[in-house]
């Protein structure tokens, strides 16, 4: 993911050493500098959009700080200052993070790769949503498959290569056949709903299992392999055993 970014601060020195850092970073481009947050304001207040704000805090006319509490677009913001009395004001503004001059390449990259993890998130969350608009199965092919939306693209997954269904916070995580992993945002629940009845049975809140890879299960355990298992929930008990019990 790609991500756009302007620097704003009145040191010009502090601008080319902000510009050379971002050319070492393949996934950032530099749309402009500004040497005042006025003319900065004027540029976005113009149309213009950005994903990340590298932004001086102490400026003359408009601080950095004043700046970002007039801005209207969700563009993400990173400060740098001298004066670490201003970190606290500046994480009151949700900064992703707060470079304090002199500060190192390595200091840098890290706020920037924090701020591509946020936007790698906030894209797969909004493209989470918009797939919650439309059942899953309307995206199926022939009935057989579901899409799943995981690193940065949308799979295909065959119903007979996923082995079981693991819930891990606001994601899923779906364990092949092949033993390969898809980490997915969704609610387990709405998968749940979406998968198809005869094919999949929830044994626990955090555990939806293909009944065909089913090998076996003991109490408490449903063995998927010889040596992998899930457990099965109180709450889950007697549906899984009515359901085994007619297989």
């Amino acid at each position: 993911m790609n991500l756009s970014c302007i620097v704003i601060d009145d040191e010009p020195l502090a601008v080319r050493q902000m510009e050379s850092y971002i050319s070492r970073v393949p996934f950032l481009t530099r749309l402009e500098s500004f040497d005042n947050a006025v003319d900065a304001r004027k540029w976005l207040d113009d149309g213009n959009s950005v994903d990340i704000i590298f932004v001086d805090i102490n400026m003359p006319e408009l601080s950095g700080v004043d700046f970002v509490r007039g801005l209207e677009n969700q563009s993400m913001v990173i400060f740098t200052t001298a004066y670490s009395e201003y970190a606290i004001e500046g994480f009151k503004l949700d900064a992703i993070d707060y470079l304090l001059k002199p500060f190192s390449f390595d200091t840098f990259e890290r706020a920037v790769n924090k701020a591509h993890s946020v936007a790698e998130l906030l894209a797969l969350r909004n493209g989470a949503n918009e797939e919650s608009k439309v059942p899953i199965s309307e995206h199926s092919a022939d009935k057989e498959c579901i899409s799943i939306r995981a690193d940065h693209k949308t799979t295909l997954v065959r119903y007979s290569n996923i082995v079981y269904l693991e819930s891990a916070g606001e994601y899923i995580r779906l364990h092949l056949a092949d033993k390969t992993k898809l980490v997915t945002l969704f609610r387990m629940k709405n998968m749940e709903n979406e998968l198809p009845s005869d094919r999949f049975i929830r044994v626990h809140r955090s555990y939806i299992v293909n009944i065909e890879h089913i090998t076996g299960y003991t109490k408490g355990r449903v063995f998927l392999t010889d040596d992998e298992y899930v457990p099965i929930g109180e709450n889950y008990k007697d549906a899984f055993t009515s359901i085994v019990d007619k297989l």
